[in-house]
């Protein structure tokens, strides 16, 4: 069986959180969305589930919700095709109202490259690309 990942984000606008992530790639699924709640299909295993306050906080009883605009909650990886495809994300992301950081941390960047990619609320999906050759060894 092949595994399905479903990440959960709260955020403070539902409608511009799902144009936001629409707008870098992803399609929104009406069949598990909402008013409180959109599905945000990357692929057959990759979702992005966009929760209002209200909903997220039914998930976590007591505890507070981060701010992830101040406080780092998540680092959420996945991996794209090359190293254009992870700069290409960026910039769409950076376009449409998130933030892309590129941190140097010593790797070539034909060995690997990665972003941090923050979207309107400051949740962090970081986009990156391996070269294959380099898994090999």
């Amino acid at each position: 069986m092949t595994t399905m990942v479903f990440v959960n984000f709260p955020v403070t606008d539902i409608q511009a959180s799902t144009t936001f992530y629409e707008k870098i790639g992803f399609k929104k699924n009406p069949n598990f969305s909402d008013n409180l709640v959109s599905c945000m299909v990357w692929d057959e295993n990759f979702f992005i589930m966009l929760l209002s306050h209200e909903r997220y906080q039914s998930f976590i009883g007591e505890r507070k919700i981060a701010d992830t605009r101040t406080t780092s909650a998540a680092l959420i990886s996945f991996t794209l095709p090359d190293a254009n495809a992870v700069k290409n994300f960026g910039k769409l992301a950076s376009e449409n109202g998130g933030k892309s950081i590129h941190l140097d941390d010593g790797i070539p960047e034909e060995m690997m490259y990665g972003l941090e990619v923050h979207d309107l609320d400051g949740n962090c999906l970081e986009p990156v690309w391996m070269n294959p050759e380099m898994n090999n060894n």
